[in-house]
């Protein structure tokens, strides 16, 4: 969960999700070097096999609004069906979040700078 708001806020440069999910994502269990890389615009290298998929999946929907048969198996072998509708209702949601919070304008609270360059 805490990876796909990571990856869709880095997608929209949302700084004020980034800041309160990046925590989340590390308690969770997210290596350290994964984040940075995110944060850093790039694929991560040495992922475990779930997240690879997941990532894989997030990405050829964000670039083609839709999966490959391929990447969708893969997907569907490593997390289950639930989770694949999971990893896309989470995409959604926190995408319609990001639009709403960079067209107000959503601060980072007092003294945060922001996280994402």
């Amino acid at each position: 969960r805490e990876f796909v708001i990571l990856l869709t806020a880095r997608r929209w440069t949302q700084q004020y999700e980034w800041h309160a999910h990046q925590p989340l994502a590390i308690q969770g269990g997210l290596e350290q070097e994964v984040v940075a890389a995110i944060a850093g615009n790039r694929r991560p290298a040495g992922m475990a096999e779930d997240e690879d998929a997941v990532y894989t999946l997030w990405d050829e929907v964000q670039r083609n609004q839709g999966v490959s048969d391929a990447t969708y198996a893969r997907a569907v072998a490593k997390v289950g069906e639930q989770g694949v509708i999971d990893v896309l209702g989470i995409t959604g949601y926190y995408t319609m979040l990001a639009m709403v919070m960079n067209t107000t304008r959503t601060p980072l609270p007092d003294g945060v700078k922001p996280p994402l360059k």
